[in-house]
């Protein structure tokens, strides 16, 4: 039998965006997050302080573990009036590497939030103690089960990683009760992060659509990109052009451009396998530290509660 697979053009390289200065990147993005803070809450320099140095903690627990499992072209940002997050990739994801890395963030900075408490109440320290609780109000809302928050991440680790619809439902979900949370509290900083949680809807909804075709047709998309064949990347390259509208002008063109903003788009739906490296006792361990991140802040607010005077002195 003939081979056919000389018949497909070559699919595209795709080159790795390595961004340079890091950090560089980093300190902008922390000026324009202090100057947006400035401009609405100039009266609390204080509360400023703290605040960047409890994401910058927190981030750096995801960034350290991204190094230590080797994700390349990780760099932490800050965003505007939202937080911080770190970014990072791999050609092939672990789930235990995952949970690590996101637990990293969270889990130390309830620790540090609650034994500075701790210290603080012993020694009466105001500043601590307020410090210690941006640290574990922070990070105890970070771990509930929201898209995109950390809690969300484990709850879709422990349940079903692969799963779009799921994903879709559960992103809806995460933004309809960020917006309604924001609304009833009167904060339109979070009001405003869950309508543009809205567009994180959509675009998992056109993938959702694109791999439900990809499905019907048999072809195969959960493999990274380096490892699509010619007649696989062709056949992917097919259908997302014909399910995206916008790309329907680049059908029938063919030059370097244009040749890569598809293949961008192949790849975006690809969905790189994680490896099921995980038994039962680690995610027991994974939920009990996960409960514990609330138990622990609650004891100690009953152990401490009556126990505040000295603070309003």
């Amino acid at each position: 039998m003939e081979d056919n697979t000389n018949l497909y053009p070559s699919k595209p390289k795709l080159r790795e965006k390595e961004t340079k200065n890091k950090w560089s990147i980093t300190f902008l993005s922390l000026v324009v997050f202090v100057l947006s803070f400035l401009i609405l809450f100039s009266d609390n320099i204080q509360f400023l302080l703290f605040l960047i140095l409890v994401l910058f903690i927190h981030e750096l627990g995801h960034f350290l573990f991204m190094k230590l499992f080797h994700y390349s072209n990780v760099r932490m940002m800050f965003v505007p009036l939202m937080g911080a997050f770190v970014q990072g990739a791999k050609k092939v994801y672990s789930q235990k590497e995952s949970f690590l890395v996101v637990l990293g963030g969270p889990i130390p900075g309830v620790f540090l939030g609650v034994v500075g408490a701790i210290f603080a109440f012993q020694y009466q320290i105001n500043w601590m103690l307020e410090l210690s609780a941006v640290f574990i109000l922070l990070n105890m809302i970070n771990l509930l089960p929201l898209d995109p928050l950390d809690g969300g991440q484990l709850f879709r680790l422990l349940v079903k990683y692969d799963h779009d619809l799921f994903l879709m439902i559960f992103s809806l979900v995460s933004s309809i009760i960020l917006i309604s949370v924001g609304y009833f509290i009167d904060s339109w900083p979070l009001m405003v992060f869950g309508f543009l949680m809205s567009f994180r809807v959509r675009s998992i909804q056109k993938r959702f659509l694109v791999r439900k075709a990809l499905k019907d047709q048999d072809i195969a998309y959960k493999m990274s990109y380096d490892e699509l064949s010619d007649v696989e990347y062709s056949r992917i390259r097919s259908v997302v052009v014909h399910q995206n509208p916008s790309l329907q002008k680049y059908k029938e063109l063919s030059n370097s451009n244009t040749d890569r903003i598809i293949a961008e788009h192949v790849n975006t739906v690809l969905e790189i396998p994680l490896i099921q490296d995980t038994g039962l006792i680690f995610k027991v361990v994974v939920v009990l530290f996960w409960l514990l991140s609330f138990v622990a802040p609650v004891y100690l607010f009953i152990e401490y509660g009556g126990r505040f005077g000295w603070y309003f002195i």
